[in-house]
């Protein structure tokens, strides 16, 4: 549905955009994160059509943007963080307006404008004015204007900023039911929206793709956290040659208070794991292969422990929540673009 290939953006010397790659399929309800400034209004301006590129290739629905750009532009609705409605005007006329600014007219713009009114459940508020609704209902307003036209690719920038908790839930369960029609691309800063919702993850830093990963197999265990009463120096002298990627988890790691027999540490064992398990050609991660990976490793932990004459307190998979992992790689390396 979305293809981007070595997408950039450069403003004269500054490079807001560098290289980013990545394919969104039909129905993928797909979150876009990462820090201010890391790129990611300018990407859905460039997926929109409303910025340019200046190196790479996008394709929606099949339709290079650049070439076809109003048949692409017509196959996507966009909701930018700034809600695009008029305050002055009621909901029925302004969606009126919003669908002939999209190309509609007669009997298609009437079944179109009632179609978006029924998906967002705004039906009766028909007639309201805009500035009397609540941020909520504006919210589903800004959407409703978005899907005007049955796009198959929506793009929705902070589509629950500034909501309670209810209104937040209702967005959601909107956002999930327009999924089964529709490809959607999420940017927020709230993680709990993409942990929620989303069915994948991008995370940009400095302007290039630092994560894509399935919501599914970033969840999953990728390392065992062990504890033990060897150091760290004599735990991975034990390990075999494929679990020698073991930090230090707090409790006592080497030092005059922590030595092999006297104290327990507490470590994490990643473990390198083949890419077609690691889930970044956007596909669906294979659990079984994952899970005997992790079995396998936790018996080499156990009986390195043992032949080490260690004792083995604590041994279990460790898995990583968005936070963490966004953290992690927000933080790590630190290139020289910025967005």
């Amino acid at each position: 549905m979305i293809s981007v290939d070595r997408l950039a953006r450069a403003y004269g010397g500054f490079v807001a955009v560098e290289g980013a790659s990545f394919r969104i399929a039909p129905g993928e309800i797909v979150g876009l994160l990462g820090h201010n400034g890391a790129g990611k209004t300018t990407i859905m301006k460039m997926l929109s059509g409303y910025l340019e590129p200046s190196a790479g290739r996008i394709e929606i629905d099949g339709l290079d943007l650049a070439a076809e750009r109003r048949a692409a532009q017509r196959r996507i609705g966009y909701l930018p963080e700034n809600l695009p409605v008029y305050p002055d005007m009621d909901v029925a006329d302004y969606l009126h307006y919003a669908a002939t600014l999209r190309g509609l007219e007669g009997d298609a713009l009437a079944a179109a404008v009632r179609r978006s009114l029924r998906d967002t459940d705004l039906q009766g508020r028909l007639l309201d004015g805009i500035a009397t609704l609540s941020r909520g209902y504006r919210q589903r307003v800004g959407v409703a204007q978005a899907m005007l036209g049955a796009p198959k690719v929506l793009i929705l920038d902070e589509p629950t900023n500034g909501l309670d908790p209810n209104q937040t839930q209702h967005m959601r369960d909107l956002i999930r039911a327009l999924a089964a029609n529709a490809t959607i691309i999420l940017s927020t800063h709230i993680m709990q929206e993409v942990d929620a919702i989303c069915d994948r993850v991008l995370i940009l830093r400095d302007g290039r793709l630092a994560l894509d990963e399935s919501m599914a197999n970033l969840r999953a265990a990728s390392g065992l956290r062990v504890k033990t009463n060897l150091s760290l120096s004599a735990l991975r002298e034990a390990l075999p040659p494929d679990l020698q990627d073991v930090q230090a988890a707090g409790d006592a790691p080497d030092g005059p208070n922590g030595p092999a027999g006297k104290a327990a540490g507490a470590y994490r064992v990643r473990l390198s794991l083949p890419e077609s398990e690691s889930g970044s050609d956007g596909a669906a991660p294979t659990q079984s292969p994952r899970h005997d990976a992790l079995a396998q490793a936790a018996a080499k932990v156990a009986a390195a422990v043992a032949g080490a004459g260690g004792e083995l307190y604590h041994l279990a998979p460790e898995t990583r929540d968005l936070e963490t992992v966004f953290r992690e790689v927000s933080t790590a390396g630190g290139g020289a673009h910025a967005a």
